[in-house]
C-alpha cells in the first residue's frame, strides 16, 4: 500500500517535470525567435542609418550596403528605401517650386530680385521683407528648374553669423555689401542705420558704401574703439526699452505695429573679426546686446567672430569662394553665392540714397521751423516740451519736468551756446503763454545776450514771458544771489500752498487750485560760475541756495538752466555733487568738455551749429545730436518777440531789466515816484541789487544816530549818493518845512553842490551853500530849530583843521559843536549827511565812543577790513569796485549790502 502511494507521487512529479521542460523549451524557442527578430530589426535599423548618412545616391554605389540589402532578411529595408526614393522623387519635383513661392511671399522687391531691377532706385517701403536673398541652391544639378532662392532673415527677425573660408574676405565683403544694399534699397531713406567696425582695418571697410557716411545712415568706428560701438548699442537698447515699456509694449516692433508708423530707425551693426577670441568683458557685453537687440530693432552681422551670440542667429559658412552652407537650408545642401555687385554700381546707388536722405530731411532748417502753427496752446502743468533743433529732418526736443528738472549747458566761446539759448527760449515761449511759463534770465558775462528781450531805445517790445532780465552782472555776484533768494522764497510759497492742498507736485497744485497763478518758472543763468568766483559769503550762500532749489524745485515747477563755458573750474561744487546730479538734462555744444558724463566724448566731434542733447545725466546712450538753426541773427528772434508782444503785452508788465554796466537814474526808480510829504522821511541813496526794482535808503527818524557817512575818495559816487539823498528828501517835505545847509570845502566838487542847491530852491525849499561851517554849527547847537534841517557836508575831513581851532574866548571848537549836532541833532530834526574821504578822519571827527552817532554809512573805495569798527565789530567782506557802494544801516541790516549809486542828472565827473 505504501509502495503504491510512492509510485503515484513519483508519477505526478515526473509529469510536472515534463510539463516544465516543455514550457521551458517553448520559452527558449520563443526567445531565440525573438532574438533573431530583434537582431534582424537592429540590423535593418543600422542599415537604414548607413543609408541615411551616406545618402540615397551614395548608398546606391556602396558595395557593402548593396550586399546587405540583398539579404532576404533586409527585404523590408529594401522596400522602405524604394518607398522613400519614390516619395523623394515625387516631392523633389515640387520642393523647389514651393521654396521659390515661400521666398517670394516673404521677400519682395530688393529683398530677392536681381540687382539690376532695384539697384540705384530709392526705397519707399515702411515694412521691410522678412527674408533677404544671398544666393541659390538646387536639389540636383541636372534640371535648372530644381534651383531655388537661398535667403536669410534680418532686421527684427535674426542676427547673422558669417564664417569665412581661407582667402575669402573679398567674397565676404561682397556678400555683406549686397545684403546691406538690399536692405537700404527696400525701405525709405533714413529708416535703417548701419554701423561698421573692423578689428583689422582703419579704412576700406566696405568702401563702396562710404557715400552714405555724410549722413547718419552709415557710421564707421575706429578698430581700437569697439567699446564706443558697444556703448552706443547698449544705450540704444536701454532707451528703446524704456520708451516701449512706458507705451505699454515689449518691443520696438510691437510699438511700431500699434502706432502704425516707424518711431525709430532699424540698426544693423556689422562687426568684422579675425577669428581670434575676444576679451571677456567685450564678449560679455556683445552677448548682452545680442540678447536684447531684436526688441530694440538692432540686428548684428558678425563676420569671423568665433562666439555664440544671444537671441535668434542664422549662420552662413563659406566652403570656398562661391559655395556656402547656411543654417536655413541645413548642412547637407550646398548653396551658390550670388555674384558680387560691381563696386561702381554699389557706390553710385549709395550716393543716390544719401542724396535722397538729405533731400528728405528738407535741407537746412530755420528758426521758424521750431515754432508751432499757433502760439500759446500748450499747457505746462505736467512738463515743458519744445524742439530746439533737428536731426535728419526730425525735431529734437528738450523736456523739462519732474524727470529732467534742471539743465546744464556747456560750450566754449563761439560754440553757439547763446544761439542755443535763444532757440530754446523762443521755442518755449511760442508754445506756452506767459501764464504757463515765467522766465528769469541772468547773464554774468560782459555782454547783452538777453538785453534784446527787454524794451530798448530802438525796439520798444519785450518778451512777455520774461519777468527778470539781468545783463552785464559779471561784477555783481550779489544779483545772482538775489535771484536765488527770490527763487527760494517762491519755492517756500509753493511748498506751503501744496501742503495746504495736500498735493506733492505742481500738476496737483494747479488741479486743486485752478484760480491760483502757478506757472512753471525757468531761471537761466549764463556763466553761472561767476556766482562762485570768490571764497566768501556770497559763494557760501549761493551754493546752499542753489543746492536746495535744485533738490526741491522739481516738485514745485521751478527749473534751473545753468550755462557755462568751462564747468571744470567751479571749485565751489567740488565734493558737493547735489546740483550736478539734479541736472539730468545735459546739453553740450561742439568741443565742450565735462558737461556730459566723463567717458562721453560725443561733443568733441560734434559739427558746428550742432548740440548734443542728453536727458540721462550725460550717459552716452542718451545722446541726441541736433542741428540748431540760427535763432540769434538779426531780426530772427525779434520777429517772434513782436508776435508774442502783440499777443500778450497788454496783460503782462514789462520785465525788470538790471544792467550792471549802467547806473540807474533816480527819477526812473518806482520808489522815487512814490515819495510824497507825510509819513516817514527816507533819503534814497542807491539801487538795491535785487530782483525787484527797489531803492535803498536811510530813514531819518527823530532818533539817535540817524545820520549818514559816505566813506572813500571816489568823488563821483560820493556826490551821487548825497545828491540822490537830497533830491529824494526834497519830495517828502512841504515847501518851507525843511532847510538844506550845504558845505563843500573841496574846490572841484563845488559846482555840483551849487547846482544841487539851485535845484532844491527850484523845488520850493531853502537851500544855502555855506561859506564856513563853524558858525552854522554853533547856531544849531545854541538854538532849537524851527524847521527840519538837512546838513549836507562834502569832504568833512578837509574842514576838520578849521573846525578844530577854538576861537578866542570860546570853550568849544567847531568840531565839538559838530559832535553835538551828530549826537543830539536827529532828535531835534537835524540830520547830517556827510562825506569823509577816509575812515581814520571819520574816527577823528566822532571822537571816543562816537561811532553810534553815525547810524548808517556807505563805503566806496574803502577796504572791508577798515569798516569793521562801524559794523558792530563783524568781519566785513568788501573789495571796492567802480560804481558800487557798500551800505550798512545798523537799525535794519544784519550785514552790509552792495548798492548802486544813482546817476547824477548832470552826468559829469567833478
Amino acid at each position: 500500500m505504501g509502495f503504491s502511494k510512492s509510485n503515484e507521487q513519483r508519477t505526478r512529479v515526473m509529469s510536472a517535470l515534463d510539463a516544465m521542460r516543455q514550457q521551458i523549451g517553448l520559452v527558449l524557442g520563443a526567445a531565440r525567435a525573438g532574438r533573431e527578430v530583434a537582431e534582424t530589426e537592429l540590423a535593418g535599423l543600422e542599415l537604414e542609418q548607413k543609408v541615411v548618412h551616406a545618402g540615397l545616391d551614395e548608398a546606391a554605389q556602396d558595395e557593402e550596403i548593396l550586399a546587405a540589402l540583398r539579404r532576404p532578411a533586409m527585404s523590408q529595408v529594401s522596400s522602405w528605401l524604394n518607398t522613400v526614393r519614390a516619395q523623394f522623387h515625387t516631392d523633389a519635383s515640387t520642393v523647389p517650386r514651393r521654396l521659390r513661392e515661400l521666398v517670394a511671399e516673404t521677400s519682395a522687391g530688393a529683398g530677392r530680385l536681381p540687382p539690376g531691377e532695384w539697384l540705384g532706385k530709392i526705397g519707399t517701403g515702411s515694412a521691410p521683407p522678412e527674408l533677404w536673398r544671398v544666393g541659390s541652391a538646387a536639389l540636383s544639378t541636372s534640371d535648372p528648374r530644381d534651383r531655388f532662392d537661398v535667403a536669410v532673415p534680418l532686421l527684427d527677425e535674426s542676427h547673422l553669423a558669417i564664417t569665412p573660408a581661407p582667402k575669402t574676405r573679398e567674397q565676404v565683403d561682397a556678400l555683406v555689401e549686397a545684403l546691406l544694399m538690399r536692405v537700404l534699397s527696400s525701405v525709405e531713406p533714413g529708416a535703417v542705420r548701419v554701423h561698421l567696425w573692423d578689428i583689422g582695418q582703419l579704412t576700406s571697410v566696405l568702401p563702396n558704401l562710404y557715400p552714405l557716411s555724410k549722413t547718419s545712415a552709415l557710421t564707421l568706428y575706429d578698430p581700437t574703439r569697439l567699446q564706443d560701438l558697444l556703448d552706443e548699442l547698449s544705450g540704444h537698447i536701454r532707451r528703446i526699452h524704456a520708451q516701449a515699456m512706458q507705451a505699454g509694449h515689449t518691443s520696438l516692433r510691437g510699438m511700431r505695429a500699434a502706432l502704425g508708423k516707424r518711431t525709430e530707425p532699424w540698426r544693423i551693426a556689422v562687426l568684422f573679426g579675425n577669428g581670434e577670441t575676444w576679451a571677456t568683458e567685450p564678449l560679455r557685453e556683445l552677448k548682452r546686446i545680442a540678447g536684447g537687440a531684436h526688441a530694440a530693432g538692432i540686428s548684428l552681422i558678425a563676420v569671423d567672430v568665433p562666439h555664440v551670440l544671444g537671441g535668434s542667429v542664422e549662420n552662413i559658412r563659406l566652403l570656398d569662394e562661391r559655395r556656402v552652407v547656411t543654417s536655413m537650408t541645413g548642412p547637407n545642401l550646398v548653396a551658390q553665392l550670388d555674384p558680387a555687385i560691381p563696386s561702381g554700381q554699389v557706390s553710385g546707388a549709395a550716393g543716390k540714397i544719401a542724396e535722397a536722405l538729405i533731400a528728405r530731411q528738407g535741407g537746412p532748417r530755420s528758426f521758424a521751423d521750431l515754432l508751432p502753427p499757433e502760439l500759446g496752446k500748450a499747457n505746462s502743468a505736467e512738463e515743458l516740451r519744445a524742439p530746439v533743433g533737428f536731426f535728419e529732418g526730425d525735431p529734437v526736443e528738450v523736456v523739462i519736468g519732474d524727470s529732467s528738472p534742471h539743465a546744464l549747458i556747456g560750450g566754449p566761446s563761439g560754440s553757439g551756446k547763446t544761439n542755443f539759448l535763444y532757440a530754446l527760449l523762443g521755442s518755449l515761449a511760442a508754445r506756452y503763454p506767459p501764464d504757463e511759463l515765467a522766465l528769469y534770465l541772468l547773464d554774468f558775462k560782459e555782454g547783452v545776450s538777453f538785453a534784446g528781450l527787454a524794451p530798448g531805445r530802438k525796439d520798444a517790445t519785450w518778451l512777455p514771458h520774461a519777468k527778470l532780465i539781468g545783463v552785464n552782472v559779471n561784477t555783481d555776484r550779489e544779483f545772482g544771489l538775489a535771484l536765488l533768494r527770490f527763487l527760494s522764497d517762491e519755492l517756500r510759497r509753493r511748498s506751503t500752498a501744496a501742503k495746504e492742498h495736500e498735493v506733492t507736485n505742481l500738476a496737483g497744485l494747479r488741479q486743486e487750485d485752478p484760480d491760483g497763478h502757478w506757472p512753471r518758472i525757468v531761471a537761466v543763468v549764463d556763466e553761472f560760475q561767476y556766482l562762485f568766483a570768490g571764497r566768501d559769503a556770497v559763494t557760501n550762500q549761493a551754493t546752499a541756495l542753489l543746492e536746495d532749489i535744485a533738490r526741491r524745485g522739481r516738485a514745485q515747477g521751478i527749473h534751473l538752466i545753468l550755462a557755462s563755458q568751462d564747468v571744470a573750474g567751479i571749485e565751489a561744487f567740488w565734493g558737493k555733487p547735489a546740483v550736478f546730479e539734479q541736472c539730468t538734462l545735459r546739453i553740450a555744444m561742439p568741443k565742450a568738455r565735462r558737461v556730459l558724463a566723463e567717458a562721453n566724448t560725443a561733443a568733441v566731434s560734434a559739427p558746428r551749429w550742432h548740440a548734443v542733447l542728453n536727458h540721462d545725466s550725460g550717459v552716452a546712450h542718451g545722446n541726441q545730436l541736433a542741428h540748431v538753426p540760427d535763432a540769434s541773427g538779426k531780426d530772427v528772434f525779434a520777429t517772434l518777440q513782436r508776435r508774442l508782444w502783440d499777443a500778450y503785452a497788454d496783460e503782462h508788465d514789462r520785465p525788470r531789466l538790471f544792467d550792471g554796466a549802467h547806473s540807474p537814474v533816480l527819477e526812473h526808480v518806482p520808489a522815487f515816484g512814490e515819495l510824497k510829504p507825510g509819513g516817514a522821511v527816507t533819503a534814497l541813496l542807491g539801487q538795491s541789487i535785487d530782483v525787484e526794482d527797489t531803492a535803498c535808503g536811510i530813514e531819518l527818524a527823530h532818533a539817535p544816530g540817524r545820520n549818514l557817512a559816505v566813506l572813500g575818495t571816489a568823488a563821483a559816487e560820493a556826490l551821487s549818493i548825497l545828491d540822490s539823498a537830497a533830491r529824494s528828501l526834497a519830495r517828502q517835505y512841504e515847501e518851507g518845512a525843511v532847510e538844506f545847509l550845504l558845505r563843500c570845502p573841496v574846490e572841484r566838487c563845488l559846482p555840483a553842490v551849487e547846482r544841487l542847491a539851485e535845484d532844491l530852491v527850484a523845488h520850493g525849499h531853502r537851500a544855502v551853500v555855506l561859506d564856513s561851517l563853524a558858525p552854522t554849527l554853533a547856531e544849531l547847537v545854541a538854538a532849537e530849530p524851527e524847521t527840519a534841517k538837512i546838513l549836507l557836508l562834502y569832504g568833512v575831513d578837509a574842514e576838520l583843521p578849521s573846525l578844530e581851532v577854538k576861537e578866542p574866548g570860546q570853550l568849544k571848537s567847531g568840531l565839538d559843536h559838530l559832535r553835538v549836532v551828530l549826537k543830539q541833532g536827529p532828535g531835534k530834526g537835524t540830520h547830517t549827511l556827510g562825506w569823509w574821504r577816509g575812515t581814520a578822519r571819520l574816527k577823528d571827527t566822532l571822537g571816543f565812543g562816537g561811532n553810534d552817532d553815525i547810524g548808517a554809512w556807505a563805503a566806496l573805495d574803502v577796504q572791508g577790513s577798515e569798516l569793521s569798527p562801524f559794523a558792530a565789530g563783524q568781519v566785513v567782506h568788501w573789495s571796492p569796485r567802480p560804481g558800487r557802494a557798500l551800505y550798512f544801516d545798523r537799525s535794519t541790516h544784519a550785514t552790509p549790502e552792495v548798492i548802486i549809486p544813482f546817476l547824477r542828472p548832470d552826468r559829469e565827473n567833478p
